[in-house]
């Protein structure tokens, strides 16, 4: 029933961004567009509900906890960041809007990396509390070894992530040269 929902919710966040995304640039309907993608939080809502559900109702903590509590807290750190990545690239194409810019060199890439770092470091720590919430919810009766897993799955994802940023600081990468008479 989790691993369901979590398909759900992921299909539906897409839908409501495209139809809000839609609404906004193909029907002219900023507010009616605003409406739709505060939705998308419903969407963790009722996966966070469900899922305490089927721990109260004795369900074994496996994989499926796991993931829900992950892609929860990836909506919550990096689903604004998400949405806005894409406004930014449809009102680009579709609305003659700005090109979308993401720093390709040296400080400002690093400093772009960091704060990506820093988003899915918040992700990671919700979904690690989230995971100890359950763990503590199911008691000592329960297996939790499987929560515990996700928590450790989740500290790799802090860990690639830094070293990630890290390698942005210590090796930046440098604009091409440009050659002499073009600039």
């Amino acid at each position: 029933m989790v691993a369901v929902l979590i398909v759900i919710c992921e299909v539906a966040f897409w839908v409501l961004l495209a139809a809000g995304l839609a609404l906004r640039y193909g029907a002219k309907m900023p507010r009616a567009s605003v409406a739709v993608l505060l939705c998308e939080p419903l969407l963790e809502a009722v996966l966070f509900v469900v899922t305490v559900i089927d721990l109260k109702n004795g369900a074994e903590p496996d994989w499926k906890h796991g993931l829900a509590a992950a892609y929860i807290g990836y909506s919550i750190a990096l689903g604004h960041y998400t949405i806005t990545w894409v406004d930014v690239r449809v009102a680009h194409r579709f609305a003659g809007g700005p090109p979308p810019h993401t720093p390709k060199y040296g400080a400002a890439r690093a400093v772009h990396e960091w704060k990506i770092a820093g988003r899915w470091t918040l992700a990671s720590l919700i979904a690690i509390g989230l995971l100890q919430g359950a763990a503590w919810y199911v008691g000592g009766d329960g297996d939790v070894g499987s929560l515990h897993a996700w928590q450790q799955r989740m500290l790799v994802v802090i860990g690639i992530n830094l070293v990630i940023a890290v390698s942005y600081t210590l090796f930046p990468k440098k604009a091409p040269a440009v050659p002499a008479g073009r600039g």
